[in-house]
């Protein structure tokens, strides 16, 4: 039976968790994620994970943060003045909102805390900082 490797496009079923037991997703109970296999398409850890596995196969991996999504960074965390702020913009605990730079980048923030004066945005990636562990099952390679 061949095995995955580097540029095979496969489908998979996977299953992620923190350390404390939280699901964070899940392709269990929906269609398997499609990928090509060191393009890019998933973190560096998982697809490193799935190279070398068989059709039928199943594993358990734990990706460390810096193979996920990196290590919590303190300076992508920003306080600002809910005075300079859009007064109609809807500004609630947990909501991801599109910031565009001024040389016309976009990139997304949560919104981390808020007073009555100031509002933090954290554009760390929500997984950012976390070691993630993955339920794989390999179920084709196309």
């Amino acid at each position: 039976m061949a095995a995955a490797k580097t540029g095979d496009t496969i489908k998979v079923h996977y299953a992620g968790r923190l350390d404390d037991g939280t699901a964070f997703d899940s392709s269990i109970g929906g269609e398997p994620l499609s990928l090509t296999l060191g393009q890019g398409d998933v973190i560096p850890g998982f697809d490193e994970a799935l190279a070398g596995m068989e059709v039928g196969e199943s594993k358990t991996v734990t990706i460390s943060a810096e193979q996920a999504y990196g290590p919590r960074i303190d300076e992508l965390v920003i306080e600002l003045a809910r005075k300079d702020l859009p007064a109609d913009l809807d500004l609630t605990l947990g909501r991801q909102l599109e910031v565009t730079q001024e040389e016309g980048e976009s990139f997304v923030v949560q919104v981390a805390d808020l007073t009555d004066e100031t509002v933090t945005l954290d554009a760390n990636h929500p997984l950012a900082g976390k070691d993630l562990t993955f339920d794989i099952e390999l179920v084709e390679i196309l």
